[in-house]
C-alpha cells in the first residue's frame, strides 16, 4: 500500500496586495478536494493523509497572472476545473486497454486543456479578465507512478535520498535562451525578461502541456512551488529544509515560506510537499533520476515514451 503525507499553504508575501496564487489537492477515490490562497493576515497549513489506489491522488500549483483581479481568478478557475473535470470523466470510454496505465496521466491532461479552454473564453468574453492567464503545474499520484504535467513556470521538485531534482523545466524566454547556450544560468537569474513565459493557462486558444512520469521510491518527497518560492530560494537550501524535517514536513512548508519571504516575498508563495512512504516501494539506487517523457497528444491511442535522465 502506497501512503501519502501532503501539506500545502499559499502565502501572500510581503509586498502584492493580492494572492493570485493557489493549489490543489485531490484525493478522487473520495471525491474529495481541497485548494487554497491565502487572504490577508492568515497563514495556514493544510494537513492530508492519504492510502493512495488506483485512482491516485492529484497534487498542483497555480500561479495567476493579470490586471487587478484577474490573476485571482485564473489560478482559482485552474484549480477548480482541473479538479471537477477529472471527477466528471469516465476514462474508461475513451481510452484502449494499452494506455490504461496511463489512466491519471491522461485525465491530468485532458483536464489541463479543459482548464485552458474555460479560462481562455472567460477571459474573451468579459473586458476586466482580458488577457489573463495562470501557470498549472501538477502531479498525478498511483502505487505505479508519479505523473507530472507542465505549463508555464511553476516547478516540480523530487527529494530523494538527500539529494533534490528539479523534475520540470521551465516553459519561459530564459529557459530557452539558457537551452539555446545564449544566456548562462546565472544570468538568467537577473535577465530583465525573466518573467516572461511561453505557454500559460488562457493565455493561447491551445496549449501543449509537456507530460512525463518518474517511479516513486520510498521516503520519496516531492515539492510543487510558484516562482515566488523557486526565484527567492535555491534548490539547495529547499532540499537542506525538508531533509532536516522530514519528520515534520508541515514545519518544513512553514520555513520554506519564511525563508522566501526573510529574502524579499515579493511575490505570492504556494509550496506542496507530499511524502511517499509503502513497503512496496523500492529503496532509492544510485544517483540518478530516471524521467520518462510521455507523449498524450495521441494517448487515446497509444502512449509514445523516450526516457531522461535527470543527474
Amino acid at each position: 500500500m502506497l501512503s501519502v503525507e501532503i501539506h500545502a499553504t499559499s502565502h501572500i508575501g510581503r509586498v502584492r496586495r493580492g494572492n493570485e496564487d493557489n493549489y490543489l489537492i485531490l484525493n478522487v477515490t473520495r471525491s474529495k478536494a481541497w485548494t487554497g490562497a491565502q487572504a490577508d493576515g492568515e497563514f495556514v497549513i493544510e494537513t492530508q493523509n492519504f492510502d493512495v489506489d488506483d485512482n491516485g491522488v492529484v497534487l498542483a500549483v497555480s500561479d495567476g497572472m493579470g490586471g487587478a483581479l484577474a490573476g485571482e481568478v485564473a489560478s482559482k478557475m485552474a484549480v477548480e476545473s482541473v479538479c471537477e473535470k477529472i471527477l466528471d470523466e469516465d476514462i474508461d470510454e475513451t481510452l484502449t486497454p494499452e494506455g490504461y496505465e496511463h489512466h491519471l496521466i491522461s485525465k491530468l491532461y485532458n483536464a489541463t486543456v479543459y482548464a485552458n479552454y474555460l479560462i481562455h473564453q472567460q477571459g474573451r468574453s468579459d473586458a476586466q479578465f482580458q488577457g489573463m492567464g495562470a501557470t498549472f503545474t501538477g502531479l498525478g499520484v498511483t502505487p505505479q507512478a508519479v505523473d507530472v504535467i507542465q505549463v508555464g513556470d511553476s516547478r516540480a521538485y523530487l527529494i530523494r535520498n538527500g539529494k533534490i531534482y528539479q523534475i520540470t523545466k521551465d516553459q519561459s524566454l530564459v529557459q530557452q535562451l539558457i537551452d539555446a547556450q545564449q544566456i548562462s544560468a546565472e544570468e538568467a537569474e537577473t535577465h530583465t525578461l525573466k518573467n516572461v513565459i511561453l505557454q500559460a493557462l488562457g493565455a493561447q486558444n491551445e496549449i501543449y502541456p509537456v507530460s512525463a512520469r518518474l517511479s516513486p521510491n520510498k521516503n520519496d518527497v516531492v515539492l510543487i512551488c510558484s516562482d515566488g518560492l523557486s526565484n527567492k530560494i535555491t534548490a539547495s537550501t529547499m532540499q537542506t529544509i525538508v531533509s532536516e524535517n522530514l519528520d515534520s514536513l508541515a514545519t518544513a512548508c512553514a520555513e520554506l515560506v519564511t525563508e522566501a519571504n526573510e529574502n524579499g516575498g515579493e511575490d505570492n508563495i504556494t509550496v506542496v510537499l507530499a511524502k511517499l512512504t509503502g513497503d512496496n516501494l523500492p529503496d532509492p539506487e544510485g544517483e540518478d533520476v530516471q524521467l520518462e517523457l510521455i507523449d498524450l497528444g495521441n494517448i487515446h491511442d497509444t502512449a509514445d515514451q523516450d526516457t531522461a535522465e535527470i543527474p
